[in-house]
């Protein structure tokens, strides 16, 4: 009967009886090469296992929050805070007017850019104050011509339409398309100290930022010059004080801060010990455009994605990514200084817009290890195998190529 199979006919390294070993100086430097090279190569691919990744996922985004944070921050070098205004305009038809009252913080500037002053809102200059009728002393102040101050059949208990406020006169100047200017020769503005304090700010700059929530949807925010309002389904503002200094005035500008959502930068306590880096980009940030014409529009178009970081503690963050790019046009129209073959259109307002549309996927960002056990095992051993068998072949080059010098001298 035949012998069955043994453990000897699985022997993938069978050798030969007569094996000779041969030690050389050569083969000693190679080896050490190639220790010193493992070792670096074994110390590389375990940084590696440790590196902690980003690993980002494209889903549909199914979030169904109905707002936006915004939050920005815009110095203005040569408009005065007084005669700039921030309106909101959703793909709804919504518009949110002079947020600039509402959540934000507006800071005089110097010629020299130097912060001089926080304004703070006061709340009895909302638009919302006017006509409302007598005062408590039984005060009616005068329009001025603006309204039918006695047609006052449809206000409760026959109360006459009454201005008691510069800025109930200013809104029923832009109610009645009238350009207010400086409110000069207007009673209630030279007692309120409004046109001595807009006078003396015409060559000062402005800082605007904070924080806002809109619907989330497109459409734009926009800072422009004057008091805005709606009348007849049109979006105007008063400019009358804007056009009325040919040589003030300009929307330069630099964007010192601009994001959607919760501002990741804000949670510096949670990066303070991780050495990585996985903030979000914001690509407007430190932007900065110089003005070569008064009546300039500056846009810049927005591509947000809803985003999610998902980290190792546990921690989840929802904020937003965007996109951006820059276009600006002169109001007046007409050819390009710069490219003589494009010709803008004319109309318009001068002023700072953000057109912005809201992504329909979501970007979900995974912070993982960079690669598992089993794939840090199988490149240590792919790399000890590599280098092994690199020396292997490079000393069997060199003794060979020695050997053959070495017949050849003797022949």
């Amino acid at each position: 009967m035949g012998k069955g199979p043994t453990l000897f006919n699985f022997d993938a390294f069978a050798r030969t009886i007569d094996e000779r070993k041969i030690k050389t100086s050569t083969g000693g430097i190679i080896t050490i090469i190639c220790a010193i090279t493992t070792f670096i190569l074994l110390f590389n691919e375990y940084q590696d296992y440790n590196r902690i990744v980003l690993r980002p996922e494209l889903v549909v985004d199914r979030d169904r929050n109905k707002h936006l944070d915004i939050n920005l921050d815009i110095t203005f070098p040569e408009m005065p805070c007084d005669l700039v205004s921030l309106d909101v305009m959703d793909g709804t038809g919504d518009i949110e007017f002079d947020l600039l009252k509402n959540g934000f913080t507006k800071i005089r500037l110097d010629e020299m850019g130097n912060e001089i002053e926080v304004l703070q809102f006061d709340a009895n200059e909302n638009i919302e104050d006017t006509h409302i009728g007598a005062n408590e002393d039984g005060y009616c102040g005068p329009c001025y011509g603006s309204l039918n101050q006695n047609d006052n059949e449809n206000r409760p208990d026959h109360e006459k339409v009454c201005c008691n406020s510069c800025n109930s006169v200013r809104d029923a100047y832009a109610r009645a398309g009238w350009k207010f200017y400086d409110g000069k020769d207007i009673r209630q503005c030279e007692q309120e100290g409004y046109v001595e304090r807009v006078n003396s700010r015409l060559n000062e700059g402005c800082r605007i930022k904070g924080s806002a929530e809109i619907n989330r949807i497109g459409g734009n925010i926009h800072f422009a010059p004057g008091a805005s309002l709606t009348i007849g389904g049109r979006h105007i503002h008063d400019m009358s004080l804007f056009d009325r200094h040919p040589d003030k005035f300009s929307f330069k500008h630099r964007i010192n801060h601009f994001s959607f959502g919760e501002d990741i930068h804000e949670l510096e306590n949670i990066f303070k010990n991780d050495k990585h880096d996985h903030r979000t980009s914001h690509p407007l940030d430190g932007n900065s455009v110089s003005a070569n014409n008064k009546y300039e529009l500056y846009t810049y178009y927005l591509k947000v994605v809803n985003t999610r970081f998902e980290y190792l503690n546990g921690l989840k963050i929802d904020t937003n990514e965007f996109s951006a790019t820059q276009h600006h046009r002169p109001a007046q129209g007409g050819r390009d200084e710069v490219n003589p073959n494009t010709v803008h259109a004319r109309g318009g307002i001068p002023g700072l817009f953000f057109y912005f549309d809201i992504s329909p996927l979501k970007i979900i960002n995974r912070e993982v290890y960079n690669k598992s056990f089993s794939a840090f095992i199988l490149s240590l051993c792919s790399a000890i195998a590599g280098i092994l068998t690199v020396g292997s072949i490079l000393d069997k080059t060199i003794w060979s190529a020695r050997s053959f010098i070495k017949e050849k001298k003797s022949t």
